[in-house]
């Protein structure tokens, strides 16, 4: 899950070295936290949420394939 929504988010950032992103199981859940630039969050979150939602359905699917569920919090840079 975790390459994927790397893989997703640097291709859309102007940073790549800037995107931030943890992991953490539990249970058959997998939980992703990501920050990115100041400068990149509405690349990221995109025009009323699209883009981020669509981030999220492609890791659903993923997770589903693996038999997993996951969730995606886009924190607020520093």
């Amino acid at each position: 899950m975790r390459e994927l929504l790397e893989f997703l988010t640097t291709t859309l950032v102007d940073n790549p070295s800037q995107v931030k992103i943890s992991q953490n199981l539990r249970g058959g859940e997998v939980h992703l936290q990501m920050q990115v630039s100041k400068e990149d969050m509405g690349r990221v979150i995109g025009k009323g949420g699209r883009v981020a939602n669509a981030m999220r359905l492609l890791l659903n699917v993923a997770a589903a394939q693996q038999g997993k569920r996951v969730s995606l919090d886009i924190n607020e840079p520093d």
